[in-house]
């Protein structure tokens, strides 16, 4: 048996993670000098809570290294594969601490993959890893097949201001759209594993038509693994998924609301589309 780990960065629900035996390792939220361990000390709701009434915006911290350890440690006995799968290197320390808890396990076959991707896309990648493993595919295969995936995946997003990507040191290549906010709505995307620009466009109404076109033009049905994700934006993900639907004739399209880690840098009131290209 092939044992997949990832991380809440993922947004697998934990339905999912029980089927599969998915340990989900939670990253780390700090408010001032409280530190909480996402899901586990903080759900959603607390985080809203939190940031409404906060005087100081919230940073992040990549999961403990003991973390790792510890489920490494539990399935030590089994001696059996270990997947690790986690967002970008480029946005978070998660695939670093990963490989630091992989040290203390020579003997054990353990592969950490940095996905270059997070949230939905990474949804992806875990769910497929989940179902080929119960299929007794490879683990050779099965990070073959991701691998190829990686550079195929495609995130598109909106934010309703860019302070939080500034302040969380995460902005990227937007960094020269700050100040210019109040003229535009950006268009913003993974490149390389970072927050990029894509393109600049005058009203929220467009940049949601801009994002509808790039899915419509570049998603295929033979790669069918469509997300819309959001922070705290249920109505608007709902709505740019029902716009979807019967452009690409599919009948449902997967919508996950982000959780804090990601929040924490993209600012609430996020929405995004990520898919993979054939």
């Amino acid at each position: 048996m092939i044992h997949i780990i990832t991380d809440t960065t993922s947004c697998i629900s934990e339905n999912f993670a029980n089927k599969y035996q998915i340990p989900v390792i939670p990253q780390v939220i700090n408010f001032g000098n409280e530190s909480y361990l996402e899901g586990i000390d903080l759900d959603n709701a607390g985080f809203y809570q939190r940031l409404a009434s906060s005087s100081e915006l919230p940073k992040t911290a990549a999961p403990p290294v003991e973390l790792f350890y510890n489920v490494f440690k539990r399935l030590e006995p089994l001696g059996e594969p270990i997947l690790c799968i986690h967002p970008s290197s480029e946005v978070s320390g998660t695939v670093r601490s990963a490989l630091t808890a992989k040290m203390e396990f020579p003997h054990l076959d353990i592969r950490v993959l940095d996905t270059r991707l997070i949230a939905g896309p990474l949804a992806t990648l875990v769910k497929l890893a989940a179902q080929w493993a119960m299929e007794d595919v490879s683990i050779d295969t099965i990070e073959l097949r991701l691998k190829e995936l990686v550079p195929q995946g495609r995130i598109y997003f909106l934010v309703p201001t860019l302070d939080f990507l500034r302040r969380g040191g995460r902005i990227g290549g937007a960094q020269a759209l700050v100040g210019s906010l109040l003229k535009i709505k950006p268009i913003l995307t993974f490149r390389e594993g970072r927050v990029d620009q894509f393109e600049k466009v005058r009203t929220m109404h467009q940049a949601l038509e801009r994002i509808k076109e790039l899915v419509i033009s570049e998603w295929d049905v033979r790669n069918p693994y469509l997300s819309i994700m959001h922070g705290n934006a249920s109505e608007a993900a709902i709505k740019l998924a029902e716009d979807l639907k019967p452009l690409l004739r599919v009948d449902s399209i997967d919508i996950y609301n982000m959780p804090p880690a990601i929040v924490t840098h993209a600012g609430p009131g996020i929405l995004a589309a990520g898919f993979f290209t054939p």
